[in-house]
């Protein structure tokens, strides 16, 4: 009881002490000056005050009255109206905004209450003494970026070598800000003009692009996202590379570059909550440093650099953060599976080849039936003899004359013709079978080239989101050994990952070019053609019908298993144009062994009718003894013709054609034995695939989970460099992997329904029923 008791007073007094630490708090309301205050600035408000009131935690309690928020829209007496409200509130501490504010604040020589100036300078404007660490004037504390237009404006022109900038920035800051002198200075070492556009709309700017080859933001911090994606439109359609002095979000909606990171936002909030902490646990602001050193990294949107023709330096990849996505955005054609493939079948130089041996077998044909067509031949002739033989030849050879005369000759049977017909007729359908496996081979390289630049194209985002992590991780190592809980060596370490990472990189960016280049090889268009590729997920789009779960169950069950694999092999050998190949060659080699053989002894029978005339007699010899003697005649032959023996030719060519015969049925059973492995095998990778699918889902999600971890630990000095770049590696690994098992499943599958001779992707879904509906009778058949 005497316990009960003792718990219940310890317990009254730790909730009077806290109560007491409430009450004690010191409240703190702050007023906020802005120089115009839009719907995207609500977000970002809320976001500095949920940021110091983090920072300042239990110290204080911290107040935004929204009644000391105040906006003076670029009206400097508005503004000086605003600043004496504040002054004449109950308000504690000031937060000015902007360079309108700024113009009142600065020119104030005392300030009453505790005033911050941002967001109004950077080191351009020297006007204030760099030099010095702190403001020195008590109750008051500037932050200066370390951002300049100076170093912007040679950053751009080193990606774009521009001849005259257009600069944008809004109206009202240019009655303000020496904005002449400094950009007259920067562009002193530039060899290049530039443009001041004052806007006080996107209109202001749009209108105004005349002349100039490139812009730079070097305003619009209020501007909408939709403004700001509006302006970037109207670059890229003049082909106006941009460049912003501001956030990477401007970037992410269409701005070409910029030279912030997205750490510096982060940092510039934290800085303000971090002096207004100081400020309350007691330093006084005079005291406080006013110079704030961004990491610059430039930031480009690649996609935006296509579109405008700005290339993207291969030296800059180290030192570059990426935005966008890979898509290629000034592709002429972007293809979907289905296109390529029926691309390939139009235009494939090798197929175009294969079908021109097609119509040369056709012709073959005609050719050997034509030995069936009457031969119709017209002859005339002039004749001169000696006169002195002609006298002597009793009219019959005068000495001048000239005859004329038409022969028909017809076939009317030929073994040899019939089995040459035969065999070209044969040889015909083995080369169109032959072009059908053209096709079918054509068809999976397309298609296989396809999925092996989607895997290139995703390997690019890939390596491009690890270069950016080991980008992080360099930078937790430097602030570790800034802090002194690591040393120099994880510095140098990730300085070498990352080293290797921009390889990666650079080596994925030219794999995706050189996939791209052997697909336009492939569908015979010019290989310097921009394409893309649609992205193809399974059972989405054209996959959609193909039922994964329901063959994932076939091969997932081992009883299932053999009778499905030798019903493809069943349905293989039957498509196989491979085998049909081989067979019409077996039929012609067959017809050859038949002439050869019986063939040859049978009769060859032809008609020939011949008509001649005599058109003139002239000369010595030229008179006939008979009087009437006819000047045409006509004569009719009949010939039966048998080979008794053609220097044992038949013998020879009859064991040509066997020995023939005999390396097809061998060539048949090697390629029916090929079919049965290839199937098998096929299954076999599938099955491989199948399980990668799910096991790379588990790998990655385990993987990330376990970066997660180990970034936190190494941050905290829990577990080392070593352990933090194995971590990230088998993140890497298990992302490639997770990425490449979908689309090696695609692959795998058409490498097997080219074995099999059908693409179910090809054929509609009625063709594919009838095709399971054949399966369930084999399985009746076998059971």
């Amino acid at each position: 009881m005497n316990r009960y008791l003792k718990m219940r007073k310890l317990l009254t007094i730790l909730l009077l002490l806290t109560v007491i630490s409430v009450y004690s708090q010191k409240q703190y309301d702050i007023g906020i000056l802005l120089d115009r205050r839009t719907e995207g600035l609500t977000p970002l408000l809320l976001q500095l005050q949920d940021q110091i009131k983090a920072v300042v935690g239990e110290d204080a309690d911290i107040n935004f009255p929204d009644k000391n928020i105040l906006t003076n829209d670029f009206n400097l007496q508005k503004a000086e109206q605003n600043y004496n409200v504040l002054l004449n509130n109950e308000v504690d501490i000031i937060l000015a905004f902007g360079v309108v504010n700024s113009e009142i604040i600065s020119s104030q020589k005392e300030h009453v209450k505790p005033t911050i100036l941002f967001g109004a300078v950077n080191k351009d404007f020297n006007a204030i003494d760099l030099s010095k660490e702190t403001s020195g004037i008590k109750n008051f504390t500037y932050l200066i970026e370390s951002e300049s237009f100076s170093d912007d404006f040679k950053t751009f022109n080193e990606l774009t070598d521009f001849s005259t900038l257009g600069i944008i920035i809004e109206q009202p800051l240019t009655d303000f800000l020496p904005l002449k002198n400094v950009f007259d200075e920067a562009f002193k070492t530039l060899q290049a003009n530039y443009k001041l556009i004052p806007f006080d709309t996107v209109t202001d700017i749009t209108s105004n692009l005349d002349g100039v080859d490139a812009v730079y933001m070097a305003g619009g911090f209020f501007l909408t996202e939709n403004e700001v994606k509006q302006l970037a439109s109207t670059f890229i359609e003049k082909k106006l590379p941009s460049f912003t002095s501001l956030s990477v979000d401007q970037v992410k909606n269409g701005i070409m570059a910029t030279h912030h990171s997205d750490e510096n936002f982060d940092q510039f909030m934290r800085r303000i909550a971090l002096s207004i902490e100081g400020y309350i646990n007691g330093t006084p602001l005079a005291d406080m440093p006013v110079f704030i050193d961004y990491n610059q990294r430039l930031t480009i949107n690649f996609n935006v650099a296509e579109q405008v023709n700005v290339p993207i330096k291969y030296s800059l990849i180290n030192d570059t953060d990426f935005v966008g996505n890979m898509e290629n955005t000034i592709a002429k054609q972007k293809y979907d599976l289905l296109q390529v493939i029926d691309e390939v079948i139009n235009r494939n130089l090798t197929l175009k080849s294969n079908q021109m041996t097609v119509t040369l077998s056709e012709q073959d044909v005609k050719s050997a039936k034509s030995n069936y067509l009457p031969n119709l031949s017209a002859n005339t002739t002039g004749t001169y003899i000696d006169p002195d033989i002609a006298e002597f030849g009793q009219g019959q050879n005068p000495e001048f004359s000239t005859d004329g005369n038409i022969t028909l000759q017809q076939t009317i049977f030929s073994e040899a013709a019939n089995a040459n017909i035969a065999i070209q007729k044969a040889l015909l359908k083995a080369q169109e079978a032959n072009f059908n496996a053209s096709q079918l081979d054509a068809i999976f390289d397309i298609s296989n080239a396809y999925f092996n630049a989607l895997i290139l194209k995703a390997n690019v985002q890939i390596q491009m989101r690890n270069l950016n992590l080991t980008k992080r991780n360099l930078q937790i190592a430097e602030q570790n050994y800034e802090a002194g809980e690591s040393g120099k060596s994880d510095m140098l370490r990730f300085q070498s990952e990352m080293a290797q990472n921009t390889q990666a990189m650079i080596e994925a960016i030219n794999g995706l070019e050189q996939s791209f280049l052997v697909i336009n090889q492939l569908l015979n268009n010019p290989l310097d053609t921009e394409i893309d590729i649609e992205d193809t997920e399974l059972g989405k789009g054209i996959f959609e019908q193909y039922n994964y779960d329901e063959l994932t169950s076939l091969l997932d069950d081992p009883k299932l298993r053999e009778p499905f694999i030798a019903f493809l092999v069943e349905e293989a050998k039957q498509n196989a144009p491979e085998l049909k190949v081989l067979d019409y060659n077996l039929n012609a080699t067959n017809r050859q062994v038949k002439l050869y053989g019986t063939g040859r002894f049978l009769p060859s029978v032809a008609l020939q009718g011949q008509y001649n005339r005599n058109f003139s007699r002239s000369g010595k010899g030229s008179t006939l003894p008979f009087p009437g003697y006819p000047n045409d005649n006509y004569n009719v032959v009949a010939s039966l013709s048998i080979p008794v023996f053609n220097q044992n030719t038949n013998n020879i060519n009859k064991q040509i054609a066997l020995i023939q015969k005999d390396q097809l049925q061998i060539n048949k059973e090697n390629t029916r034995l090929a079919i049965d492995a290839n199937i098998r095998n096929g299954v076999l990778n599938l099955i491989n695939q199948i399980s990668n699918i799910e096991l790379s889902r588990v790998s990655e999600a385990s993987a990330k989970e376990a970066l997660e971890l180990t970034q936190t630990s190494y941050s905290t000095g829990a577990v080392t460099v070593i352990q933090l770049i194995d971590a990230q590696n088998n993140y890497l690994n298990a992302q490639l992997a997770s990425m490449n098992a979908t689309y090696n499943y695609l692959i795998n599958a058409l490498q097997l329904e080219r074995y099999l001779g059908y693409y179910f992707v090809l054929n509609s879904e009625a063709d594919n029923a009838t095709f399971r509906q054949r399966f369930l009778e084999f399985i009746n058949r076998r059971n």
